[in-house]
């Protein structure tokens, strides 16, 4: 290492650097392993959206952790842990150990530490296996609460453990690297600190299975998503379809989607509908197609395209802003390195440096190949597992009683046709005052029969996010005799919609430090003084569940409002389900048979 410093170069000097080092890479991306290969500086963005996004969803996780849970809610673990076998309580150890409401918390808390090292880059490769771990666990612990969303993180985060975070500039934007270079400089390593700082390297290719398997993956998710819409019986998705066009029917619930209506009509829906097919088709193998061919502009395309219908969707459709952000993350790992160059002041690689991220020699080539053997035997397991499920499973495989279902179920057709009608719940219930409430809405007015609508007519306001999974388990969970197997299930989770009111309302004590919840016998007395907080007459007595529905009308109009009784509850005690339950002539008011139409639900598909 010489002694001398070398002179600083003039801005003329760095600015050639920079136009030489990008004009170099610009010429040399292309090819199969530009098509199959990933850019650092697209795993650096990657790697920090996934990170948030997935801080962003454990965070919101907080609000549902007693409801869903925690054994003081629907689905406490002295149910759950009879019906699963050895296999499953292995992979949910930590979830399903204990359903005590801080435990609970303690490890989502540790959950949202991950993803933000994952963000970070803070010990990468070890935060993505904890990350996919734990949400996994987390999934497990009550499956019925899983929908798109969670899929989504279950593939990003599984590849996420494989991905070549730490070679050839891997670690670029990460915490791992700053500290890597802390370190260099206060070893007086300073040859090797300048080698460092030389990001000439941030843009070449690294190839890896993780990025082979990831690309194809995320082709695979729109192919399947597209083809779904395509190969619709009813044709919901193209320009004939009758009575209505798919987006007219599901584009209808935000005060976005009113703005869309407003400025394209009926008729600008149905010429827009076909192309969402042909965005999820072509998408993706043109992206691939762009990047072998070096055609930098092209892949842009594809991918902003792609991010365009995602925001589209997250602006017309309630409850989708989440899930599409995410799915736009995992555009970013086909991001071209042309495109994403630094700024001025870069130095061109060093000479005799490999490029797009090929080894220098054949002993590190050996060596390379033999890191990526063991990400090569867990993908190709994963992969085959997948098609093992998918393809050849028995229906007992299936169930949600084992873990196949949440770890390999890969099938992404979701909205695959028009929504023929939309769908919402409410609940009046009676209080020992007399007085009669909305339980699912917390309406102390009462009951609303007619469509709600906040902006924009929808039927979502009332209760959002995992609770929309909750009618469905009602559903499932409705006809429930005492001496039926799965009673206890059932009754735990009607139940605790009586616990959740009494609680809320000072009838028994809350829970310590829980948020909107309650806790404690819907029928018991609290804290044994018969009366707490004065409010004994707000007790929850019983209550209906009614599931309503109302037909898709052209031109934004509904049907009138027609209504399901899904169960008759008695807090603490018994309930009668379905069409044999005998409704309460106070509760179930007669303005339901007159109720007006106003909006609906995006109730076709998972969202």
């Amino acid at each position: 290492m010489s002694s001398k410093s070398s002179p600083s170069p003039s801005p003329s000097a760095s600015a050639s650097a920079s136009a030489s080092a990008s004009a170099s890479v610009a010429s040399e991306w292309g090819g199969w392993r530009a098509a199959l290969g990933c850019a650092p500086r697209s795993l650096a963005y990657y790697r920090i959206s996934l990170g948030v996004m997935l801080f962003v969803e454990l965070a919101l996780r907080f609000q549902y952790l007693h409801a869903f849970y925690s054994d003081e809610g629907t689905f406490p673990t002295r149910l759950l842990r009879p019906q699963i076998d050895s296999l499953y309580s292995t992979i949910c150890v930590l979830h399903c150990r204990s359903g005590a409401l801080s435990y609970q918390r303690a490890l989502l808390s540790i959950q949202c530490a991950a993803a933000l090292c994952l963000a970070a880059g803070y010990r990468t490769r070890c935060a993505a296996i904890v990350s996919w771990a734990l949400y996994l666990s987390l999934t497990l612990r009550n499956t019925w609460l899983a929908f798109i969303l969670d899929r989504y993180f279950h593939y990003l985060l599984f590849y996420a453990m494989f991905l070549p975070w730490s070679s050839s500039g891997g670690g670029v934007w990460s915490l791992d690297r700053w500290l890597e270079r802390r370190r260099r400089r206060r070893g007086g390593d300073s040859a090797n600190d300048d080698d460092d700082d030389d990001d000439g390297d941030d843009d070449d290719i690294v190839v890896s299975p993780a990025t082979i398997a990831l690309k194809l993956q995320i082709a695979w998710i729109y192919l399947d998503a597209g083809y779904g819409k395509y190969s619709d019986p009813l044709g919901g998705w193209t320009f004939s379809a009758h009575p209505l066009p798919a987006l007219d029917t599901y584009a209808r619930h935000t005060v976005g989607a009113r703005c869309l209506y407003a400025l394209l009509g009926p008729y600008g829906l149905r010429l827009l509908t076909p192309t969402v097919v042909w965005v999820e088709l072509g998408a993706a193998p043109l992206s691939l197609m762009g990047s072998y061919l070096g055609r930098g502009k092209t892949v842009w395309t594809c991918v902003m395209t792609a991010w365009m219908l995602h925001l589209g969707i997250a602006g017309t459709v309630r409850n989708t802003i989440l899930l599409s952000l995410v799915a736009n993350v995992a555009w970013c790992i086909y991001l071209p390195p042309p495109l994403l160059a630094s700024a001025p002041g870069r130095a061109s690689p060093k000479k005799g440096a490999p490029r797009n991220g090929a080894p220098s020699s054949g002993d590190d080539a050996g060596l390379s190949h033999r890191k990526n053997l063991p990400s090569l035997v867990a993908i190709s397991a994963f992969v085959a597992g997948s098609v093992w499920f998918e393809v050849f499973s028995a229906q007992c495989d299936q169930s949600m009683k084992h873990i196949w279902s949440t770890l390999l179920h890969n099938r992404w057709n979701v909205f695959v046709g028009a929504e023929e009608y939309v769908t919402w719940e409410i609940a009046p219930g009676r209080l020992s005052d007399g007085s009669v409430v909305d339980v699912w809405s917390k309406n102390p007015s009462g009951a609303e029969w007619d469509m709600p609508g906040a902006g924009a007519p929808s039927t979502s306001t009332a209760r959002a996010g995992r609770w929309r999974s909750f009618p469905y388990l009602a559903d499932f969970a409705s006809a429930r005799g005492r001496e039926e197997e799965g009673y206890e299930e059932g009754f735990a989770l009607w139940d605790y919609l009586c616990k959740e009111w009494d609680g809320e309302n000072g009838v028994v004590p809350a829970t310590v430090g829980s948020a909107n919840t309650g806790s404690g016998s819907g029928s018991g007395s609290g804290n044994g003084n018969g009366n707490v907080n004065g409010n004994e007459g707000r007790r929850l007595l019983r209550y209906n569940f009614f599931m309503l529905q109302a037909d898709v009308l052209p031109e934004m109009g509904f049907s009138k409002t027609r209504k399901r009784l899904i169960r008759s509850h008695e807090c603490g005690g018994e309930g009668i389900a379905g069409d044999d339950a005998a409704a309460d002539a106070d509760v179930v008011a007669s303005a339901a048979d007159n109720a007006t139409p106003a909006a609906g639900r995006e109730g076709g598909g998972e969202l």
